[in-house]
């Protein structure tokens, strides 16, 4: 079974390593390399910008299973309590952040894009930094849009 699930996956011969290892790493910054071997199974050879992110999407779907596992309360509070950051927003905020993280999840696991998830859950936890540390307030209908964009200079 293999839990390469990236649609820009490609497969290179261990020797392309010694021949072409410039050609292979640029590659493996960009997207995951299967590495084919005799006399062996497969490597895969991909970033650690890459490998962080599977590994915190696989955190994020540990906290999720344990929030669903969980029958006390609405999926918001159980959300809150695995992620207490969530506090510093209003409860409709927890509401809509519990059901975009859910959303996010599902579309990474299915497409296999651990970004997906990962930029909002950081998104949403970065609203309520800022909510918690003054930054942002509520309601949100008081604060005053420009209507037009004003063109600056550069410094």
């Amino acid at each position: 079974m293999t839990l390469i699930n990236d649609l820009r996956t490609t497969t290179r011969r261990s020797s392309d390593l010694s021949k072409h290892s410039a050609d292979v790493f640029a590659e493996a910054e960009d997207h995951t390399v299967q590495i084919t071997r005799r006399d062996g199974e497969p490597l895969v050879l991909m970033s650690q910008r890459e490998a962080d992110a599977r590994a915190l999407l696989l955190q994020f779907a540990a906290d999720l299973i344990t929030v669903t596992l969980d029958d006390e309360g609405t999926l918001s509070s159980r959300m809150a309590d695995r992620f207490p950051w969530m506090l510093a927003l209003s409860p409709g905020d927890q509401a809509q952040c519990a059901k975009d993280l859910v959303n996010a999840a599902r579309a990474s696991f299915a497409t296999g894009q651990a970004h997906l998830a990962i930029a909002e859950l950081t998104s949403w936890r970065e609203t309520a930094t800022a909510l918690a540390a003054g930054l942002a307030s509520y309601p949100v209908e008081s604060l005053e849009w420009l209507e037009d964009a004003e063109l600056v200079e550069r410094p």
